[in-house]
């Protein structure tokens, strides 16, 4: 794989049981430019290696007074300039398109696994921890695929050359031979300590930038309340914990480059020492000396490689380590699907909390948890809840949404959202023109213009026209990054008309209006009314202006349907819809009726009550 061919047409399946395992399948899928990156490392080192020996014979020549010698020497040297020239270019543009293309990989199956858990990701992993991994751990992990094979033709040369060492001269070469592994393995016991501090700051760099996302996402709110002082001193500690953590970790890594210089030093120390009182003694030859000492000073160029590979894996195994974490996660349903590619039509059923939506019809879900709300948006769209997500009052995962007759986790994961769509009640705009945001996959059979209208977004358009200079034309307008330059209420109605763009089968809209004022709110429930006739609409939410447009009206208490009917009918003759559309707990209304009755007062008549609640909802509509 070359950096032009990216992205990959399939990334494959990860081996997600473990970091370990994570990064060994890795490198199999690398395997091509592994070996190419093997084979010029080799190259470069070895030829690196030999210089020692070219210097040592040509140092034996002049000392021989031998002329053709020299000359074979130097242009020995020649081929081995070349041969290193050659070898370091190639091997550092393989090892860059390992480390890209490896980088790309994990990427692309992030990206994979992001889009299909969906809204489920965040519930179970951090937001900034999911930032973390697909910047900072990619690169980590990219670093140590590329710097294995770097790492495997420095430690082939080391051996090269200690063997060559003890068959050209015994005597020093035994010396070398037994201390080059001793500089290896020495940092080996250090390594677990700056492994743990590495994963420390790690973790304090994750939670800093979890607290800087959480914070530029609520700014506006922060700043409606005079919060930014409280949240930037929270941050500024959590920064000075990363700083602290990160000298650490330096500190510890200092170490072990400090022992890394510092023994090598002692080994050309003592090779010398020896070389010295061999050649006075007449044991060796001035060329053979100046060989060894060349080759053990050249010899830390690839030593440097083992305290790379060493940094590599200690950085890098946290971060796979938590890639797996996060490619290991699974839906709950059957996201390849066993059924043909092709979007049913019908009643969608709700084995869990035994919820009907007729086909065609607008029907409202009242939920007096909210919680649970949001749990069942999700289960309609066959995002169920993973393990670990469960609420006690969400049912057994097992069971699955039903639409005409089919299972939703029986379904390809792409035909599933095709038939459903759900929008959450905190719907995520991002930045771009108006016309780009609208710009969705649907049906073409809702324009943007009437979308707009029914989700009442006048005053949107004219805001954002207004915020653009020199546009004409709104739909040229540009939307911030998650809207934040629009109010609560536009960003919810822009939303909407995204997803009435879409057109689907079957709409889910949890908590559309919430942060609408009263006015708008009964005009955006005629024009979804209106525009979503002969289509399947299901809204969850406890406003009476929206209830009392739908056809159908189904109270879920407790994880399980207990009342269906009209609005002004379920207000009369149920007490528990009634205390939720009225947000008013039954305790309250109870003590309420107690403290009459101990007062020996007379109660107005509750239908009396009623019909002054719903005349007051028509005066709004």
């Amino acid at each position: 794989m070359q950096i032009q061919d990216l992205p990959y047409p399939d990334p494959g399946a990860p081996d997600a049981r473990s970091g370990p395992r994570f990064l060994w399948w890795l490198g199999r899928n690398q395997l091509g430019g592994q070996l190419k990156a093997l084979a010029w490392g080799l190259l470069h080192f070895l030829a690196v290696s030999a210089l020692p020996f070219c210097v040592g014979l040509a140092v034996q020549s002049v000392v021989d007074r031998s002329g053709t010698r020299l000359a074979l020497t130097g242009a020995l040297m020649v081929a081995c300039g070349a041969c290193i020239a050659l070898g370091e270019l190639m091997l550092h543009r393989t090892a860059v398109t390992n480390w890209i293309t490896a980088a790309a990989r994990v990427q692309q199956l992030l990206a994979r696994r992001t889009a299909l858990l969906g809204s489920a990701l965040t519930r179970r992993v951090a937001a900034g921890e999911v930032v973390a991994v697909s910047t900072g751990d990619v690169e980590k992990i990219g670093w140590f695929v590329e710097a294995v094979s770097r790492f495997t033709a420095a430690a082939v040369t080391v051996v090269v050359v200690c063997v060559a060492l003890a068959v050209y001269q015994p005597a020093l070469g035994v010396i070398v031979a037994v201390g080059v592994p001793v500089l290896a393995v020495a940092v080996l016991p250090l390594l677990p300590r700056a492994t743990r501090r590495a994963d420390f700051q790690r973790e304090k760099a994750g939670r800093a930038t979890e607290l800087a996302s959480d914070t530029v996402a609520g700014l506006r709110v922060l700043r409606g309340i005079g919060g930014e002082e409280l949240f930037l001193d929270r941050y500024r500690r959590a920064s000075q914990e990363v700083r602290r953590a990160a000298v650490r970790s330096a500190r510890m890594w200092s170490l072990i480059s400090a022992i890394q210089v510092l023994l090598p030093g002692l080994l050309m120390i003592a090779v010398v020492w020896r070389g010295v009182q061999l050649a006075r003694d007449g044991r060796i030859e001035v060329g053979e000396l100046v060989t060894v000492y060349s080759a053990v000073m050249l010899l830390t160029y690839p030593l440097r490689h083992f305290e790379e590979i060493a940094m590599a894996y200690s950085f890098s195994r946290p971060s796979a380590r938590r890639a797996a974490r996060v490619l290991s996660l699974e839906r709950a349903m059957d996201s390849g699907g066993s059924l043909a590619a092709q979007a049913p039509r019908g009643d969608l059923y709700d084995p869990v909390t035994g919820l009907l939506a007729p086909s065609g019809r607008f029907t409202a879900v009242v939920c007096g948890d909210p919680d649970a709300a949001g749990l069942l948006a999700e289960r309609l769209g066959g995002h169920a809840a993973g393990p670990g997500e469960e609420k006690p009052d969400a049912g057994p995962r097992s069971a699955s949404v039903v639409l005409g007759g089919v299972p939703l986790d029986e379904l390809p994961l792409e035909c599933a959202r095709t038939a459903v769509l759900v929008q959450d009640k905190d719907p995520v705009l991002l930045s771009g023109s108006l016309s780009e945001l609208l710009d969705v996959p649907a049906s073409g059979l809702v324009s943007a213009g009437a979308a707009l209208s029914a989700a009442q977004c006048g005053d949107v358009l004219e805001a954002l026209a207004q915020g653009s200079l020199g546009t004409g034309d709104p739909m040229d307008a540009r939307v911030t990054e998650r809207g934040r330059s629009l109010s609560g209420g536009q960003r919810q109605r822009l939303a909407l008309a995204r997803s009435l763009i879409t057109d689907p089968e079957v709409l889910v809209l949890d908590e559309p209006t919430s942060a609408v004022d009263s006015h708008t709110e009964a005009r955006i429930a005629d024009g979804v009314r209106s525009l979503r006739a002969g289509r399947t609409t299901v809204v969850l939410t406890s406003s009476p202006l929206l209830l009392d447009a739908a056809d159908r009206v189904v109270l879920v208490h407790e994880g399980t349907v207990v009342a269906v009917g009209e609005h002004r009918e379920l207000v009369r003759s149920e007490p528990r819809y009634r205390a939720v559309v009225s947000r008013e707990t039954e305790e309250e209304a109870a003590g309420g009726r107690e403290e009459a009755a101990a007062l020996g007062e007379v109660t107005v008549d509750d239908e009396a009550v009623l019909d002054g609640v719903l005349e007051e909802i028509e005066e709004k509509a």
